[in-house]
């Protein structure tokens, strides 16, 4: 039988914090999701509590698998990078059609933003 791989106690701990870290994030997220009072202010916690809790899952992810290898395992920063790409789209999306919404409902909110051209008028 092989004896199973011992990682470092620095590489350990740091994993741990890091992950730890992730989880306050996500708590941040949720108690922002839930304090907030509309729409558009609980869009903003959740979407950074998630991006950065996910870069904190994945420098952990490196950190340990590169210790128990002796080698650099970056491929871990590929779910980050896309999130970090697709959450903005996302909120933006959802932003507008919060505004569409209330539009629609007769709300009070700010008008529309021309896109620089006149009609003539």
């Amino acid at each position: 039988m092989n004896a199973p791989d011992v990682l470092p106690f620095w590489a350990e701990a740091l994993t741990a914090i890091l992950l730890v870290l992730s989880s306050l994030f996500a708590l941040t997220g949720a108690v922002g999701l839930l304090r907030m009072k509309d729409f558009f202010q609980r869009m903003h916690p959740p979407a950074l509590a998630s991006t950065i809790g996910a870069w904190c899952v994945a420098l952990a992810s490196i950190v340990y698998f590169s210790a128990l290898k002796a080698s650099p395992v970056i491929h871990a920063w590929l779910i980050p990078v896309l999130l970090a790409i697709t959450v903005p789209v996302t909120t933006l999306l959802l932003a507008r059609t919060g505004l569409f919404r209330q539009r629609m409902a007769g709300d009070d909110v700010p008008p529309e933003v021309s896109n620089g051209q006149h009609d003539g008028n």
